[in-house]
């Protein structure tokens, strides 16, 4: 079958598979409509076609009389008729319920994911069942529009931006860098980064764009607060000017480590530690996992800057607003708290 076919049947169900239908026992059967056919045809009665089913006369005589009546009536016809009209799909939770419908749409409109929306709901309002969801029920409820629930454009709030269900597949590739001079390992970061035990150790990495613009991007790992920062090109002078002059804002707790991947852009890393005091480990060649932090924030990011999008054409104050959005959203990671929230609360019982 040709991949535009399967895509028309697919969008249509929203990407989820429908479940397997069943014809209950006390229903006609095919059978006994072709059975019916064949007694309407040799002139019997109703009642002895309905003896022949084992069927109540009331039965068949319904049976006939909404499917064209003794002369028009066809089994096959009939039978297709009968699936169609079965399907009568409950109402969906979020049509029943208003006040959980508006919170939920609210919460899409800033950007928030279902599960996102799950999590805070459970939290915040935990003794009233009327005001919690799943978020698979959120999904369906947008990517199935023929419920007419949520409106089809809050589908663009979601991170991936996808107009059906899809399963994940997650892919890396290596990057083929060179070698960065006196690189410390990350494999001799102190154990408490490890853990996440304590505030101030971060992990970075560019965000690239169309025709080699980029942003550079900081995520503590403890909070998940993420930090965007502008850039004009890659090259290691500029983007360690950059990082530096933005970690020396960081109150002293919040500034301890630095992990970065291979990229020639933190080939100047020992300018970096004598500005700012923060020591840079270096994560093995193609080892992307080894800031699983950062690989999560820039996925998270590019429901604001798609690939393929000019980033040199940001500000940093419109680069500040999207990570005050990003860091005002609640993590399941973090009991559905937020980044912004966590590292506040970090700051104050460190301070």
């Amino acid at each position: 079958m040709a991949p535009a076919s399967v895509f028309a049947v697919v969008r249509g169900r929203g990407g989820f598979s429908p479940p397997d239908r069943t014809r209950a026992e006390r229903t006609l059967t095919r059978e006994d409509r072709e059975e019916i056919t064949r007694g309407l045809a040799v002139g019997d009665s109703l009642r002895a076609i309905a003896v022949r089913l084992g069927r109540p006369p009331s039965t068949v005589s319904r049976e006939v009389a909404r499917n064209g009546g003794r002369f028009c009536y066809r089994a096959g016809d009939s039978d297709d008729a009968a699936w169609r009209r079965a399907r009568r799909p409950k109402a969906c939770l979020l049509s029943q319920r208003p006040r959980l419908r508006s919170a939920v749409a609210q919460k899409l409109s800033e950007d928030w994911s279902p599960q996102q929306i799950s999590g805070w709901l459970r939290e915040q309002i935990p003794d009233d069942a009327r005001m919690q969801v799943s978020h698979e029920t959120i999904y369906r409820s947008l990517f199935v529009q023929a419920r007419g629930v949520l409106r089809k454009e809050l589908v663009h709030h979601l991170r991936s931006g996808r107009l059906f269900r899809r399963s994940r597949h997650a892919t890396t590739k290596g990057q083929g860098r060179g070698g960065i001079k006196d690189a410390v390992s990350i494999r001799e970061r102190p154990a408490e980064v490890e853990d996440r035990a304590v505030p101030g150790h971060w992990e970075g990495d560019l965000l690239a764009g169309s025709g080699n613009t980029h942003i550079a991007t900081l995520v503590e790992r403890k909070s998940r607060f993420a930090i965007l920062v502008k850039v004009d090109s890659k090259d290691t002078q500029t983007v360690v000017k950059a990082l530096q002059r933005r970690v020396r804002t960081l109150p002293r707790q919040l500034a301890r480590t630095l992990t970065w991947d291979r990229g020639s852009e933190m080939a100047s890393h020992r300018d970096f530690t004598v500005a700012t005091d923060v020591k840079v480990f270096f994560c093995d060649p193609q080892s992307p996992w080894q800031r699983g932090t950062s690989e999560n924030t820039i996925l998270l990011l590019r429901q604001y800057f798609p690939k393929g999008t000019d980033l040199s054409r940001f500000t940093q104050a419109e680069l500040d607003r999207v990570a005050r959005r990003l860091n005002g959203r609640p993590r399941q990671t973090l009991g559905f708290k937020t980044p912004a929230f966590i590292i506040r609360q970090a700051v104050a019982m460190t301070g």
